[in-house]
């Protein structure tokens, strides 16, 4: 445990991070994925030339300071930071090279005269009490995981057994293990993480379970983005038959146990871990509202199935609302972008529910704002980034 003298140097710093983590942050990649190449595989450079990955990192550092003597305080972030480190199969060794580059940078934005000899070693324990809460809970998350039916610990060869074209964005993959063997059951909401080599560099990526496990298959189901090294890849060049390996599945993105009426709300891609979820939900006889938005018609995913759904489950009301009618799709229940006043009349009466929400932040920041302006219980409205964290404001 640090001492309190650590405790409040360590605090003392949340001004300087408020104003300047941003910078920090960004010299700390830097410095790391330049001089350090064995753990760019672990980073999406394409979060890092947006500037999201430094942002969530200054968000996460400045967290931790403010509440250094109270870690209970830091409520789910450090679950999320655990979850997505499984993910992507970060390691102990990892740390110190984390460690070391964050000094160094706090050294080198902030000058000698703020980072002082005692601002360092307090900001030096502050880091390894954090790098030891991860790794011990990273550690007995691997050893669960691997210890499971069907579970295994690092990569997994999985082949590619199916594709289907969902839109004319997405694609669904279907994977199966090479070996045959059982595997790892995972709740909705997850997503599992893969490893693969293109052009000679490796690249790691997480993408949500967008179905139940089905007769030992994942699915996953990929947005084709712009400028996209992986996305385009497995859209362009991976072929049923083609291997690739595989992390077992992790994230805590998951259903809470309730019987209060929930609404799944999606926009664009959002809509993956939806599936598994609006699955799983069905099968209890729980009463959904799913609302999906998306451009147009022409890349909304997954609608003929879900229209289906909702003619086999009447406790099922299904909503969509394009940004633009492309007038040849079949139309939507609204058009333009998702208000408050059309997302209420979406909603159940009784505002006491389980709300589930995914997509870019932009959607994601209005739609924590509309239903917290609709009376939904904060606690009740839950999100999770695809990319890296950051706040909704």
């Amino acid at each position: 445990m640090l001492s309190a003298q650590y405790r409040a140097i360590v605090k003392s710093t949340v001004p300087l991070l408020e104003s300047g983590g941003e910078a920090l942050t960004t010299h700390f990649y830097k410095v790391m994925l330049s001089e350090y190449p064995q753990v760019r595989p672990l980073f999406n450079q394409a979060h890092q030339a947006s500037g999201d990955q430094p942002r969530a990192l200054a968000n996460g550092v400045l967290m931790y300071a403010r509440h250094i003597d109270q870690l209970d305080q830091l409520g789910g972030l450090v679950g999320q930071i655990i979850n997505k480190h499984v993910a992507l199969q970060i390691l102990p060794e990892h740390y110190p090279i984390v460690g070391s580059c964050l000094l160094r940078a706090i050294e080198e934005v902030l000058g000698s005269e703020i980072a002082t000899p005692e601002v360092i070693a307090a900001w030096a324990a502050a880091y390894q009490q954090l790098a030891d809460i991860l790794i011990g809970a990273e550690a007995a998350m691997y050893e669960q995981k691997a210890a499971a039916v069907g579970g295994w610990r690092g990569t997994r060869v999985f082949r590619l057994v199916e594709r289907v074209e969902e839109s004319a964005e997405i694609v669904s993959l279907y994977f199966a293990p090479v070996d045959g063997g059982d595997i790892l059951a995972f709740e909705a909401g997850q997503y599992i993480g893969m490893k693969l080599i293109i052009d000679g560099e490796e690249h790691r990526r997480n993408y949500s379970l967008s179905a139940l496990a089905k007769a030992g298959q994942y699915r996953i189901s990929v947005k084709r983005e712009t400028g996209g090294k992986v996305s385009n890849y497995l859209h362009d060049h991976l072929r049923v038959g083609d291997t690739l390996q595989l992390f077992p599945p992790s994230g805590e993105f998951t259903l809470a146990v309730s019987e209060k009426p929930l609404v799944l709300i999606s926009g664009g891609v959002g809509i993956t871990p939806t599936l598994a979820m609006l699955e799983s939900a069905l099968s209890t006889g729980r009463l959904v509202h799913f609302i999906h938005c998306a451009r147009n018609g022409s890349v909304h995913a997954f609608r003929d199935w879900i229209d289906g759904l909702a003619a086999r489950h009447p406790q099922l009301k299904r909503f969509y609302c394009y940004d633009e009618d492309d007038g040849v799709s079949p139309p939507a229940d609204a058009v333009g972008l998702l208000d408050e006043k059309q997302l209420g009349q979406w909603l159940p009466v009784e505002r006491d529910l389980d709300a589930y929400f995914l997509g870019p932040k932009g959607f994601m920041a209005a739609v924590k704002r509309h239903l917290k302006g609709l009376g939904v219980p904060e606690h009740q409205s839950r999100y999770e980034f695809f990319g890296p964290a950051s706040a909704l404001e």
